[in-house]
């Protein structure tokens, strides 16, 4: 199965089962390579899917914590080589279907072609690259279509509707909807009511799943979100639950919060 297959089929199958999919997020290498492999290991049997950040000095999108974690695995000497080894331990593994989440930089310096090949031959499903317009996706879009991967492209609160249908078309597997304005991790409350609003739009212009993303938090946000959408993403709050710890500490730590978010991406009323 391609990668781009296999990151549909698990929306299809969280959709199946009548939850919406749980996509949690972590910076590759934070603290150290070894941490993420233990964390890699812990998260996956409750995830749908895991974005997997490669690290980068000047992260546009990334609040405080999802930059700190970046500086500490780029102090640790992580680099996109060693993201695709922790990529290939964890598929071999039988890790949930992993996308990498990387910077245009990284991606140009290693060469997108070169890139692209890596993703397929690690076992990554694909990437997302928030930082490129869509109509500067050409080169991107056509190394991954050339192999199958997935390409998943953001919308933002800002975009006007047209063009977020647009952008909605064009992703692939699902449709990245942020939250809210502002980089990740900013701790205000979800405006559920345009949440809900935007992801209908979106899943009428493209017919494609709609995960939100940018301010998903705690075990209610993904609940909420599980009756919105069709995925939650979580990033700052898992990083920062094993945050300062290392090893089998912190994948215990992570092991405990996603087990949670997962229950409450089952939906239904909380405890």
């Amino acid at each position: 199965m391609t990668g781009l297959a296999r990151l549909e089929a698990a929306f299809s199958a969280a959709k199946a089962a009548g939850r919406c999919a749980l996509v949690p997020y972590l910076c590759a290498g934070d603290p150290d390579a070894e941490t993420t492999r233990a964390v890699l290991a812990a998260i996956g049997p409750f995830s749908d899917a895991i974005e997997l950040g490669v690290p980068y000095g000047d992260p546009l999108a990334d609040g405080p914590v999802i930059a700190a974690a970046a500086q500490r695995a780029l102090e640790a000497k992580m680099n996109l080589d060693g993201v695709f080894a922790l990529v290939r331990e964890a598929v071999r593994n039988e890790a949930p279907p992993i996308v990498l989440f990387s910077y245009l930089n990284p991606v140009v310096q290693y060469g997108i072609e070169r890139f692209a090949g890596e993703l397929v031959a690690s076992g990554a499903c694909g990437a997302i690259v928030p930082d490129v317009p869509l109509e500067e996706i050409g080169e991107l879009r056509a190394a991954f279509a050339a192999r199958a991967l997935a390409l998943p492209l953001l919308v933002a609160p800002t975009t006007p509707l047209a063009r977020a249908e647009r952008i909605a078309e064009g992703s692939d597997a699902f449709v990245y909807l942020v939250s809210r304005l502002g980089v990740t991790g900013t701790r205000r409350e979800p405006d559920f009511a345009w949440i809900a609003e935007r992801v209908t739009a979106l899943r009428r212009a493209s017919g494609k799943a709609v995960a939100v993303g940018f301010g998903i938090a705690t075990p209610e946000h993904v609940r909420r979100i599980a009756a919105l959408a069709d995925g939650a993403i979580v990033g700052s709050a898992l990083v920062e639950a094993y945050a300062g710890t290392r090893g089998d500490e912190a994948a215990e730590r992570a092991h405990a919060f996603v087990r949670l978010l997962a229950t409450a991406a089952q939906g239904g009323p909380g405890p």
